[in-house]
């Protein structure tokens, strides 16, 4: 059986989460397309031309350590405008997508430019106030130094970077299921993913 879920959404929104779950409860792969270009944005910051990082990805760049780190996640939004990246990640995606037993992917571009054809799409947001205090909470849950201020003022930057790049900006698909996490227990969030899902999925 081949059925993609789609899963978009800002940073920070629950995202992540509610595609973890739903891939578990479905049986199904899951792809954090995040990593991608935050495994490219990562190159960058050492000196490689993102283009070059972008084509020339490995499995072992997608397990380095500082992937998860506010420097990458701004780099990483940094690569994404440009379309030779997006480009070069494209194919990678769609194949892991078409998968046989079933596939999650998660990203800002899924819905629309990767999968416009997947069987599920759904479009996790929540304030940007809510996410950037999520961000903060998690930062300094591992030792990040930093404030709540300069937390929101990357979340908004990079909201505005990825809604206005010319390349596969971030909005949700026309056929979307919108989910607002701003008051959703986690819990509550899946339910709602998976209701969601349950309803354009074909029973076995």
């Amino acid at each position: 059986m081949r059925f993609t879920i789609a899963i978009d959404g800002p940073a920070a929104a629950g995202k992540g989460t509610i595609s973890k779950a739903v891939a578990a409860h479905y049986g199904f792969a899951h792809l954090d397309t995040g990593l991608l270009y935050r495994a490219v944005g990562a190159r960058t910051l050492d000196g490689t031309d993102p283009i070059a990082a972008a084509k020339g990805l490995t499995a072992e760049d997608l397990e380095a350590d500082n992937l998860r780190t506010p420097e990458v996640a701004q780099a990483a939004s940094k690569v994404a405008v440009i379309g030779e990246v997006r480009a070069a990640l494209v194919d990678f995606q769609r194949a892991f997508a078409r998968r046989a037993g079933g596939a999650v992917l998660d990203g800002r571009d899924i819905g629309t430019v990767i999968c416009p054809n997947a069987e599920a799409k759904l479009f996790v947001t929540a304030s940007a106030e809510v996410r950037a205090e999520r961000r903060y909470l998690e930062l300094v849950g591992k030792g990040t130094e930093i404030d709540r201020g300069t937390v929101l003022a990357d979340v908004k930057e990079r909201d505005a970077r990825d809604m206005e790049r010319a390349e596969a900006p971030l909005k949700p698909a026309a056929d979307a299921v919108l989910i607002d996490t701003s008051d959703l227990a986690i819990a509550d969030a899946i339910a709602a993913a998976v209701a969601a899902i349950d309803a354009v999925r074909p029973t076995e």
